[in-house]
């Protein structure tokens, strides 16, 4: 599974810690080791993941990211590409998709969020409205209701890092999606395989119903197989 946009790698290393095969990619190299590309997200978006949860930047589709441009202090044109690239990303030849971003115009200029998720409902006792766009995958679940509504994010003070702290996807939000989405994502590809070796066993009954003769006649210039998938062809 692909984990767009994240450079933390805390979703990345939540269904990991599931045995998922995921990897995140962003711009940006990831805060911690793990599997990560390093470039546009496009580049590797048709390379046949089952899932995909993306966390474009909200910098020009965010509530107060709006506001700036409104008041025409902003390129307009910023807010349009950033709703171009969220449009790839939920349209990508991907089965499962989450596509996660604060309120904005995403919901008035692509389509309305699936649900609206809180930390506090993972965990965290601290308010930020999540808007989950979802392609084939359920409503997220809340795992652990707890007290405490404190704006934590909305009121950070000014540093250097605090664009990132923001965007910090919350650890307890990362293991409802790894357990939850996890599970059918695991299922699906479970289906997949059985079917597959259901498929290569027929292959070989099909195979070995016949007579020696029939069975070299199948396989007229194979000699030798160097190992599975590779064979060494008698071209004489």
């Amino acid at each position: 599974m692909l984990v767009a946009c994240e450079f933390s790698g805390i979703v990345r290393d939540a269904f990991r810690a599931k045995g998922h095969d995921a990897w995140s990619c962003d711009l940006l190299p990831t805060d911690r080791p793990g599997p990560h590309y390093q470039g546009n997200v496009l580049d590797i978006i048709e390379d046949s993941w089952d899932l995909m949860i993306a966390h474009p930047p909200c910098t020009y589709l965010s509530r107060s990211g709006i506001h700036w441009t409104t008041r025409g202090l902003r390129d307009p044109a910023l807010t349009e590409d950033a709703l171009e690239f969220v449009h790839k990303l939920m349209v990508a030849p991907i089965e499962r998709v989450c596509v996660e971003n604060p309120i904005g115009c995403i919901s008035t200029r692509i389509r309305r969020p699936n649900q609206i998720i809180q930390p506090w409902q993972f965990g965290h006792g601290e308010t930020k409205a999540t808007c989950l766009w979802l392609k084939n995958l359920p409503n997220l679940e809340p795992t652990n209701i707890v007290a405490g509504r404190k704006a934590r994010v909305s009121k950070m003070a000014p540093s250097p890092d605090r664009w990132k702290l923001r965007s910090t996807t919350y650890q307890g939000v990362a293991d409802g999606m790894a357990s939850q989405w996890g599970a059918i994502s695991g299922n699906e590809s479970a289906k997949v395989l059985t079917a597959r070796k259901m498929q290569a066993w027929q292959a070989v009954r099909d195979w070995l119903d016949g007579s020696p003769e029939q069975w070299q006649a199948r396989m007229p210039k194979v000699t030798r197989m160097v190992r599975p998938g590779i064979v060494i062809e008698d071209d004489e």
